[in-house]
């Protein structure tokens, strides 16, 4: 399965899963451009995996402040993206609610997102998906810049809120 940019846009108003349910965030907050790949049985853990795109603009707004002359995508969008995705597989699994970043187990940053990048690729490898009491996702993700892991986060978790 995959989704297009105009899918993409359309999560982060809200209509593609269901008024109340899964949402990405809009504008600034938007983290990635396309879903290339969404599998409900693959990845690692065969419990599910995603792939994504984000193409990266020299005037992205966050590299205007981060670092003033030394302009670099903070790490912590990348982790967001990582959120983000994992919440949009839940959705697409059907889970009702809004979903809810809920922490994270690991974080590793090996490498840095410049200006000059072209586009970073996310890989997201659900662990597992817990229906009740509370529907939730745990994955492992991974941030790539030309084909090399730069960021590695281990039990992302999700939940989604009624």
């Amino acid at each position: 399965m995959q989704f297009s940019h105009s899918d993409i846009l359309a999560m982060s108003e809200g209509s593609f899963f269901g008024k109340g349910n899964a949402q990405l965030p809009s504008d600034q907050m938007l983290m990635l451009d396309e879903i290339t790949h969404l599998d409900t049985s693959g990845g690692q853990y065969q419990k599910g995996f995603l792939q994504a795109q984000f193409m990266i603009k020299p005037d992205h707004w966050f590299f205007a402040c981060h670092f003033k002359g030394d302009p670099v995508m903070p790490g912590c969008l990348g982790l967001d993206a990582l959120w983000q995705l994992l919440g949009v597989f839940l959705g697409y699994s059907g889970l009702p609610g809004r979903g809810r970043a809920l922490g994270v187990g690991n974080v590793r940053f090996t490498g840095q997102i410049y200006p000059d990048t072209k586009a970073i690729e996310y890989h997201i490898h659900v662990k597992r998906v817990i229906r009740k009491p509370l529907a939730m996702g745990i994955a492992d993700g991974f941030v790539l810049l030309n084909g090399e892991v730069i960021y590695r986060a281990t039990d992302l978790k999700v939940g989604m809120i009624c």
